[in-house]
């Protein structure tokens, strides 16, 4: 199980915390050999569904590795694992997915944030250099809209741990002013066995409706605290920002 975290600093301060769950799962180990507990792009209490990714095709991690022959990462030739939400009772709202793609020695090569909003626009961030690294912050531009309640301007700064079975990514906002949002998905990683799965799901049967209808009910709250609204601009042209 993991939690959800999300701060607002400004121009009045906000946060909350939910529990969670989520998949962490080895795209390239599953190619070889599928994993008995995951139901793949069928129905199912849980389930998993490439169409959900990327441009909606028919292997995830196909798309991946395109992306990546296609913005010159030649060295993302390990695991590649991806920490995303699963479908519940065939339903999946995924604000965002995380492809940590590592080399042959077990180092990070790329890392691709694939973000999703309720207007059912998606667009990934790449990220890749010499200093990528489990911890290290990484920065890019924010240029694809989520939230209603922040302009697309300013950058967004990714760090992401992995000690031992424990999981943090966390994606925090600034604008010109400073930090304006902070927020982390978190958890304890456990083996997806068929009991795993049941009682994840047992413990959360409308996680899908549950991760909309919050979306939904601090968007509620925060125009109650008046917290300036932005209309919706076009997504930007290039499906993949650097």
């Amino acid at each position: 199980m993991g939690q959800v975290f999300h701060r607002r600093l400004r121009p009045r301060e906000h946060a909350f915390a939910y529990a969670s769950y989520f998949l962490w799962l080895p795209m390239r180990a599953l190619r070889r050999e599928a994993c008995a507990a995951l139901n793949r792009n069928g129905r199912g209490w849980l389930s998993f569904h490439d169409a959900d990714h990327g441009e909606g095709g028919g292997d995830a991690l196909a798309w991946l590795e395109g992306l990546m022959a296609a913005e010159g990462v030649d060295d993302a030739d390990g695991e590649v694992w991806l920490q995303t939400y699963p479908r519940v009772l065939g339903h999946v709202f995924k604000p965002v997915s995380f492809w940590f793609c590592e080399r042959a020695d077990g180092g990070l090569a790329a890392i691709v944030v694939e973000v999703n909003n309720t207007f059912g626009e998606r667009h990934c961030y790449l990220l890749r250099g010499p200093d990528l690294a489990w911890g290290q912050e990484q920065r890019a531009a924010k240029v694809f809209h989520v939230s209603p309640f922040c302009r697309v301007e300013g950058r967004y700064r990714f760090r992401f741990m992995r000690q031992a079975a424990h999981v943090v990514s966390c994606v925090d906002h600034d604008d010109d002013t400073g930090p304006l949002l902070l927020t982390s998905l978190s958890g304890q990683l456990a083996p997806l066995t068929t009991t795993a799965a049941r009682r994840a799901f047992f413990a959360m049967p409308a996680l899908t409706m549950m991760i909309v209808a919050r979306i939904h009910w601090q968007a509620l709250k925060l125009w109650l605290k008046r917290v300036p609204f932005f209309s919706k601009p076009q997504p930007p042209e290039r499906f993949v920002t650097r």
